[in-house]
């Protein structure tokens, strides 16, 4: 073999390695990035409430529909953030020594730690809850506001354009709530669980 025809092999060479380490190097920029969690978001959620297990066949249930709005932080697979939500509970009923209460509507500061797979986000909550009664016209009078613990637990699914959906389910219990018939004055934890369905809208 000539020493022109080693030149020319070697130079052929060495063009296909950086045409190919061109095109893995094209490739991988290519490739989309990993769906990220991290960012500020706000949205709107509706279900049910009960004072049982939710069904929402069973009397006594209430319409629950708000807003939410929070802040995720992203490290690897782990999502960290918190939460604050609205809710208008639709009168959700309770019964209670003498009478009933009624939930009229909650505010809650939660906070959400979760793992990601991708697109899909799997996540527990848990903060404090604010909530607001109404009596029965048999008791002559009640706690209005008592502040009570939640906790709970829900998954999310990413779409693009910033859109996500999400399932949840809270239970809230808010402890000796206050009231006074004609049996005279006792106190009385107040049990509640949510199913709520949502969207948010991350920016």
């Amino acid at each position: 073999m000539s020493f022109r025809t080693m030149i020319v092999l070697a130079s052929l060479a060495i063009v296909s390695s950086g045409a190919a380490q061109g095109a893995d190097l094209t490739s991988t920029y290519n490739d989309p990035p990993a769906f990220q969690w991290s960012g500020a978001y706000i949205g709107a959620h509706g279900g049910i409430a009960s004072a049982k297990a939710p069904n929402p066949f069973r009397s006594g249930n209430g319409f629950d529909g708000g807003i939410q709005a929070g802040y995720n932080i992203q490290a690897g697979p782990a999502v960290f953030g918190a939460e604050i939500e609205g809710s208008y509970l639709g009168g959700t009923r309770h019964d209670v020594t003498g009478g009933t209460l009624k939930e009229k509507w909650r505010a809650a500061a939660k906070a959400k730690a979760g793992l990601s797979f991708d697109q899909t986000l799997v996540y527990g909550t848990a903060g404090v809850a604010l909530t607001k009664f109404d009596k029965s016209d048999s008791l002559n009078s009640a706690d209005e506001r008592r502040i009570g613990y939640l906790v709970g637990a829900g998954v999310e699914q990413g779409f693009a354009g910033g859109l996500s959906a999400r399932l949840e389910y809270n239970y809230v219990r808010t402890p000796d709530v206050e009231t006074t018939s004609i049996y005279g004055q006792s106190k009385k934890d107040i049990n509640s669980q949510e199913l709520k369905a949502g969207i948010n809208y991350r920016f």
